[in-house]
């Protein structure tokens, strides 16, 4: 697990290349094999090469495409925001485009769209995340819409990117047709998904809110023999109007099911709520390096 504060400062740098490396893969090996385009540079560069084919050899390479759209956003970044508004953005941007310059193209779905939009998805995902853990970017839809909230100001710059990536997708739904496009929408989602769970973090634990007439015997039983804390909270019953101690604690996955029996054989009348904690930091669970 990297850790976002006391790291080495090259960290960041591993993870960024390793981040931006997958990128390609996914990009070069899936994504342009089965002519699916999921928005952003990466997807304006696979619709470049597909109308220039003929025109252009094979066509114009996909990194030469996503290197040229991003240097004028960088100018720009540079006027308007200073050299630390582009700066993460540029090391990313050149690993990206030289991993897709140097990594061989292989069709790792073959002709099975949902397998691409599968394996693309989860490839990408996982390189956007460890690109994100790297605290970098790689340009593209997210500058240009950082660049146009500043003008735009009632939007928010997520609202821009999703314009912007849906434009380009639905350019690809007419250069690639429909079907390849609905996949797309597939790759799409499992991207954001992945990205997410190694942003927010992959330890998941499960956060419990016990509601009981015997507290101090089930925070006891919590403390010794799961060895976790507990927090009693205080309320009050509206319907029957008494005083009630809400306990509340985290634990991790496996042990769930050893709290629920537990509570059960203290407390047949207890109620329990159980529901996901994503990212957990503190003893017993993902600790803080000092």
């Amino acid at each position: 697990m990297f850790y976002r504060n006391k790291r080495p400062w090259y960290a960041d740098y591993i993870l960024i290349i390793l981040g931006t490396a997958l990128m390609a893969v996914a990009i070069n090996s899936v994504f342009d094999t089965a002519g699916m385009v999921t928005g952003g540079f990466s997807g304006v560069a696979i619709i470049v090469k597909e109308w220039t084919k003929g025109l252009v050899g094979d066509g114009i390479p996909l990194w030469v495409t996503n290197f040229g759209l991003n240097i004028p956003l960088f100018f720009i970044g540079m006027k308007v925001g200073g050299f630390e508004f582009v700066r993460k953005a540029v090391t990313g941007e050149a690993f990206l485009s030289l991993w897709l310059a140097v990594l061989p193209a292989f069709n790792l779905a073959g002709d099975d769209l949902l397998l691409a939009a599968v394996y693309g998805g989860v490839i990408q995902g996982a390189g956007i995340g460890l690109v994100f853990l790297g605290r970098g970017t790689t340009g593209g839809t997210d500058m240009m819409a950082a660049l146009l909230q500043r003008k735009m100001r009632h939007y928010s710059i997520a609202q821009i990117m999703q314009v912007i990536d849906a434009l380009v997708v639905l350019v690809g739904m007419y250069v690639f047709g429909v079907q390849k496009a609905l996949y797309a929408i597939i790759a799409v989602f499992l991207v954001t998904k992945v990205s997410d769970g190694l942003i927010e973090g992959l330890k998941f634990s499960k956060q419990t809110y016990i509601i009981t007439e015997k507290p101090e015997e089930i925070a006891q039983m919590i403390m010794k023999e799961l060895d976790r804390g507990v927090t009693g909270i205080h309320g009050k019953g509206m319907y029957s109007g008494q005083d009630k101690m809400l306990l509340y604690c985290v634990v991790d996955r496996k042990e769930i099911v050893t709290l629920k029996e537990r509570v059960d054989a203290i407390d047949p009348k207890a109620f329990v709520i159980v529901s996901d904690a994503r990212e957990v930091h503190g003893e017993g669970f993902i600790e803080k390096k000092a």
